[in-house]
């Protein structure tokens, strides 16, 4: 088996492959392995159900010892693959505070942070071909 990432790789069912290809994933394509689920209300409005994740974004952790809570996103790892949440924190020994690293999957995005121009206009072009399809 080799070490590096190939573009020919198949779908494995063995968890330590796919666990590996995405370890060995170049960044581009791990950006896509970033997206969280937004929730009822914003599905409804941008006609999506996913979204990569952005520095900025409010969202709910859904899983883990620090679920139901709500924070805005500090962070966001690519390598790692990791998201650093508000109020997600553990306290250290000497009382300092440290972010919890948490996998996107386990998130649900209930704002978006709409300042980066080009990732609204994306938003605005998806609700609006949805609702022109439908007519």
């Amino acid at each position: 088996m080799q070490k590096d990432f190939s573009k020919h790789w198949k779908s494995s069912k063995q968890p330590r492959k796919q666990r590996k290809y995405n370890y060995n994933a170049p960044l581009h394509i791990k950006k896509r392995l970033l997206s969280t689920h937004l929730s009822k209300e914003l599905i409804k409005n941008y006609k999506t159900r996913n979204i990569s994740v952005k520095k900025g974004d409010t969202v709910e952790i859904l899983r883990g010892q620090f679920r139901k809570i709500k924070g805005k996103i500090t962070r966001v790892n690519l390598k790692k693959t990791r998201v650093y949440v508000e109020g997600a924190q553990l306290s250290k020994r000497d009382g300092t505070k440290a972010y919890y690293p948490i996998h996107p999957s386990n998130l649900r995005i209930i704002e978006l942070d709409l300042t980066d121009k080009k990732r609204k206009q994306k938003l605005e072009k998806l609700g609006k071909n949805v609702s022109q399809k439908a007519n």
